[in-house]
């Protein structure tokens, strides 16, 4: 293969049909913003998810924010979260003047863990939030975390930005904690092009997560356009956002919801070439899969280049572009950000795992209908890299 004419993606979005059909039926319906295709959308994801109610917002980091708000955190409140995520995690802590306490992960899942967690209550008692990162696509261990939260008295949002269509034992992610907030942005494994969901089974949690994700308004727009009696007034009940999710972004999100668990496939046999392709390279480790092929989501396949390969992640991540081919990064920890770091005075040393991940961290592209003429390049390229 022409190295030189060889561009392969980091990611790529696949669109079927009814997403262009769908959008063009907003289109001519004159109504662009939160509407009936949004609803729609909420529908079908809630039952999707084996959940009672979802919410469909603009982004996952504006569910993450919202959740927080409606579980009641108040200024001064502490919330467990992993360093090994993006920042949103976080940031939405610190909307509402509360104080992210960053816990270290599994290596290899990337995720936060019963002991882990159990050791954190230990060293930080008094904390009564956590949120909890299902990474690359892989739920954690929910059933048993979920165990040790309510024996703590510590509620639970499960920020599964990375895990849509995902299970655990039978179980869909988004049926297990008090909150689930799932991401449609536009490298996701489906996408809005910017959008998000958030889903629970709590009606009371529901009503307040509506209510402020519109301004604080006590009826939405729609509901006032398609009321059958003139019915313009509404009322302000608190100080909310601007966080609906238009019925043109829905209209693409119907399409993509529709083909979900066939796109998810498609990138599971994405995942199997590279674990059995690459599991020779002794200067790399896979992934850690501890659920069924089938109940992981598949958004990364993250690869970590060992300290005694012959080269740096760095120059790896170079020689892949050299090559034509796409990488990235997920993620530089959150202990090594300026803001956290300087602000809670955060040690390296506290995040061994983390800190052995980011450091040889490299994400490869995985995502519906790579050729398998791509896979072998890839591995093949990764091979001579690293011989």
């Amino acid at each position: 293969m022409n190295i030189s004419h060889q561009v392969i993606p980091f990611s790529k979005v696949y669109i079927g049909a009814n997403e262009r059909k769908y959008l063009e039926e907003v289109l001519d319906s004159g109504w662009l913003t939160t509407a009936g295709k949004a609803m729609e959308l909420e529908k079908r994801f809630a039952k999707t998810v084996d959940a009672k109610y979802a919410c469909a917002v603009n982004s996952c980091t504006a569910a993450l924010h919202l959740g927080l708000e409606a579980l009641g955190i108040q200024p001064g409140d502490e919330v467990f979260v992993p360093s090994m995520t993006f920042t949103s995690s976080a940031e939405i802590i610190r909307y509402m003047h509360a104080d992210p306490v960053f816990l270290d992960t599994e290596y290899g899942t990337n995720l936060i863990t019963p002991e882990i967690l159990e050791n954190a209550i230990e060293l930080h008692p008094n904390v009564h939030y956590l949120i909890i990162v299902h990474y690359g696509g892989q739920a954690a261990q929910m059933i048993e975390i979920i165990k040790i939260c309510k024996k703590n008295n510590i509620k639970i949002i499960e920020d599964a930005a990375h895990a849509f269509p995902a299970h655990l034992l039978g179980k869909t992610i988004g049926s297990f904690g008090d909150i689930t907030c799932f991401s449609f942005y536009a490298n996701k494994t489906i996408t809005t092009g910017e959008g998000g969901m958030l889903v629970t089974n709590n009606a009371e949690l529901y009503r307040r997560v509506k209510i402020m994700r519109l301004h604080g308004i006590n009826r939405d727009v729609w509901d006032r356009y398609t009321a059958k009696k003139v019915s313009w007034e509404y009322d302000i009940v608190d100080a909310g956002y601007k966080y609906n999710m238009p019925d043109i972004n829905a209209a693409i999100g119907l399409g993509q919801l529709e083909q979900a668990e066939f796109l998810r496939n498609e990138r599971q046999k994405v995942a199997e070439y590279y674990y059995e392709n690459l599991s020779t390279i002794s200067t790399i480790d896979l992934p850690v899969c501890k659920v069924p092929l089938k109940d992981h989501a598949w958004h990364l396949f993250p690869i970590v280049i060992k300290e005694d390969a012959k080269i740096s992640r760095n120059i790896f991540i170079e020689k892949m572009f050299e090559a034509g081919i796409g990488t990235s990064v997920h993620y530089k920890p959150l202990h090594q950000m300026t803001y956290y770091k300087e602000r809670y005075s955060l040690n390296p040393l506290d995040f061994p795992n983390a800190e052995k991940t980011w450091q040889g961290n490299v994400s490869l592209p995985i995502y519906p209908f790579m050729k398998v003429s791509e896979l072998e390049y890839i591995s093949q390229t990764i091979q001579t890299i690293l011989s």
